[in-house]
């Protein structure tokens, strides 16, 4: 499996770093993956789901560790280009339906 694209879109809170869209062998998109400051530091989180009881469930997840380290690192990764960068490309990507927003209301 190959990540051939890793979108970022910091937020400014206390926990929450950013939300992150993943592109997977230009074919499949997983979106409302987070980037989250725990008390180990910085982890990925994937997409989930409240249930009635009010727990959470992911609705997509790597199957095995191996896949979970690969995303996890490469999405770091960009996060840290992105913070670093002041997100230069949000130039040339930034007028996506995500961008226009989204982060801003969530």
């Amino acid at each position: 499996m190959k990540i051939t694209e890793i979108k970022v879109v910091p937020v400014h809170e206390e926990k929450l770093k950013a939300y992150v869209t993943i592109v997977l062998e230009e074919c499949f998109v997983v979106r409302d993956l987070k980037i989250i400051n725990g008390n180990n530091g910085l982890f990925v989180a994937m997409p989930s789901k409240k249930r009635k009881d009010g727990s959470y469930r992911d609705i997509a997840h790597p199957l095995n560790q191996e896949t979970r380290t690969e995303i996890e690192e490469q999405v770091l990764k960009a996060y840290l280009d992105e913070i670093k960068g002041g997100g230069q490309d949000d130039e040339s990507e930034g007028d996506s339906e995500e961008d226009s927003g989204s982060s801003d209301s969530e």
